[in-house]
């Protein structure tokens, strides 16, 4: 009596150690593959960069971002100001330093909160099927007509901006259609495999073969699609605050430095064309680093269904 509950402990244990030793080989050949791709190293010193400007902007030096003289409205770059000063006479090298602060910020909480959204409903519609599967990929469908940046826009003028979490929950809100369509597709791919049904046959809940043997074998193509909404994210924040719709003052954003920079182009042409530097390379330091992470991964990972 005692033998079957051991043999289905040790059956459930070799599924698990098998589901390990191939996700442990998959990171492995990626890890291989990467450190031989340009474009990794490229993205990766960037985004280090931004990541030390959002969290340590001093270490650039810069000035106090509050400390504004009228008098010096206008100022050209030079060495006094090397980015020069804004309408307001503050230093624009140190707002534009920080303004990496708001967009990381955006980018992060779209991505993470799209991420967490995605695994939950994408996952349940792509192995339970069914009715589940039904009411989330119509829901989907739906919410995935609604054009990201018009509805963002509305909801937006509604209520008349916000801050950095508000911009990034309203896009969210329309975003999220688009990775948990990839989750789904990738769950239903990966529930078919060996491991999966033989995890079935030793009688694992359905819970717990997503959680161990599923969602680590197939987070690959989210980490992909995680990176490059980073990047939209970042944009889609600066484009609602140059229309304005997102951010205001006091704020410290690129979106809102490139709306007021159009109202004085081209006279003082360096107030656009420096924020947009930095908002071109942040957003192409993830692209990149999306791109790197895909052509790594096996690109089975990334079929539809």
């Amino acid at each position: 009596m005692s033998s079957r509950p051991t043999s289905f402990m040790e059956g459930e244990a070799d599924v698990v150690h098998a589901t390990e030793s191939q996700t442990v080989t998959l990171w492995a050949d990626v890890w291989r593959k990467l450190k031989r791709d340009r474009r990794f190293w490229i993205s990766t010193v960037l985004i280090v960069m931004f990541v030390l400007m959002a969290v340590a902007p001093v270490l650039f030096f810069t000035k106090d971002p509050q400390a504004c003289d009228i008098l010096d409205f206008g100022k050209r770059p030079g060495r006094e100001h090397w980015f020069g000063t804004d309408i307001l006479g503050c230093d624009y090298y140190t707002r534009v330093i920080y303004g990496a602060r708001t967009s990381l910020e955006v980018g992060l909480i779209v991505s993470s909160l799209t991420v967490i959204i995605a695994l939950t409903l994408g996952a349940a519609a792509g192995y339970y099927g069914g009715v589940t599967d039904t009411i989330i990929s119509r829901f989907a469908d739906i919410w995935f007509s609604v054009p990201t940046l018009l509805g963002a826009i509305l909801v937006l003028t509604l209520f008349h901006g916000g801050g950095p979490v508000i911009i990034s929950l309203v896009i969210v809100m329309f975003g999220w259609p688009d990775m948990t369509r990839l989750v789904r597709s990738t769950v239903i791919s990966g529930k078919e495999r060996g491991y999966v049904r033989a995890a079935k046959t030793m009688g694992s809940s359905g819970r717990r073969i997503l959680r161990r043997h599923v969602l680590p074998n197939g987070i690959a193509p989210v980490l992909v699609f995680a990176a490059y909404v980073v990047g939209g994210a970042v944009g889609a924040e600066a484009g609602l605050t140059f229309l304005g719709v997102g951010l205001r003052l006091p704020a410290i954003s690129w979106g809102l430095q490139l709306s007021i920079a159009d109202t004085r182009f081209p006279e003082l042409a360096y107030l656009m064309f420096f924020p947009s530097l930095f908002l071109c390379l942040i957003i192409g330091a993830f692209i990149l680093l999306g791109e790197s992470l895909r052509d790594a991964m096996d690109p089975r990972l990334f079929g539809s269904g």
